[in-house]
């Protein structure tokens, strides 16, 4: 008999636990639609992005504020979907980036690809010898900026500065804490190939590229 009650009290503590199909797939590598091709339809990411910015403009002094309204909103979606993004890599590359140009890339790629269904147009390091914190990820079309009309009085607003947000969330996620800030640099010109271009300037923190150079130096 206590054979008996000592089999039933293990297995009571495995269906207790938490249960992982035989397959090794978790619930974290589904995508969120029924399919993998599914894509969200790109007049309701305008209707919900267009309330987003509604929602950061309300009773902001500036331009500047309402950026870093709109940052503060993709924080957070940074920070998870770093985790979420690695938890779906096979085991053998489930590693975080270990210094600043495979983060890069990883954000280059594998965030763009996610968020956008294609890779970031380039990725550029600053050439000014006083500024070697600086990374530069360019985008020629960025999709949030897509369906926003900006007022004369506001052509400063740059509304990328939501992605800005997620690339920071990452980049803080990962270990790596930077601010990041969305420039648009496309001219208004007839005939820009690019009006929209923008340039998102990644400025790492001191200790990064401390951390960096003991790394290099190993």
């Amino acid at each position: 008999m206590s054979h008996l009650a000592a089999g039933k009290t293990a297995g009571a503590k495995e269906a207790a636990g938490l249960r992982y199909p035989s397959n090794g797939k978790t619930i974290y590598h589904r995508p969120l639609n029924r399919t993998k091709t599914a894509e969200l339809s790109q007049s309701s990411f305008a209707y919900l992005f267009s309330e987003m910015v509604t929602y950061a403009q309300r009773r902001v002094t500036g331009i500047q504020e309402l950026e870093k309204r709109l940052n503060l909103q993709g924080h957070p979606i940074g920070l998870k979907l770093l985790d979420l993004l690695l938890i779906r890599e096979p085991a053998r590359s489930q590693t975080r980036p270990l210094n600043i140009i495979s983060l890069l890339h990883f954000i280059k790629i594998n965030i763009w690809q996610h968020l956008f269904g294609r890779q970031a147009d380039r990725l550029e390091k600053s050439s000014n010898p006083d500024t070697p914190d600086e990374y530069m990820i360019v985008d020629n079309e960025p999709l949030v900026n897509a369906y926003v009309s900006v007022p004369r009085e506001m052509s400063q607003l740059n509304c990328a500065a939501f992605v800005a947000g997620i690339i920071e969330g990452v980049c803080d996620g990962a270990a790596f804490p930077a601010r990041v800030t969305a420039h648009s640099v496309g001219g208004k010109e007839e005939g820009e190939m690019w009006p929209g271009k923008t340039v998102f300037l990644v400025k790492f923190q001191p200790e990064v590229l401390e951390r960096e150079a003991l790394i290099g130096r190993a």
